[in-house]
């Protein structure tokens, strides 16, 4: 389930060439936390961008394009579950795990 999200995540999101992949995958960690607090705030789904733009995030502004895939992900979770959930947490492990396998499937996709 957190994998499609990962991978929405990383395609969304072009890599700066100075970025590690702990930066990387701490920024998509904050990104899908700031969507997952809008849904626990109960922000409508179409607002959640304008919402955490709002908030002035701390990530470099290309990790915004990943928003609408995340929010789609995130809002078709249940409430109950993602009160239980650190999604962030999550996301981010699994970049970190999946970075080198993620980075070869964006090479084959510009190809």
């Amino acid at each position: 389930m957190i994998r499609l999200a990962l991978v929405a995540c990383l395609f969304a999101t072009p890599l700066l060439a100075a970025e590690s992949k702990e930066q990387s995958c701490g920024y998509q960690a904050q990104v899908i936390s700031a969507i997952q607090k809008a849904r626990l705030d109960r922000v409508k789904q179409a607002d959640v961008a304008s919402t955490i733009a709002a908030s002035n995030p701390t990530w470099p502004a290309n990790y915004n394009a990943a928003i609408p895939q995340l929010t789609e992900f995130v809002y078709s979770q249940k409430k109950r579950d993602l009160k239980k959930t650190d999604l962030g947490a999550n996301l981010q492990q699994q970049c970190l795990e999946n970075w080198d396998q993620i980075q070869e499937m964006q090479k084959k996709l510009k190809n």
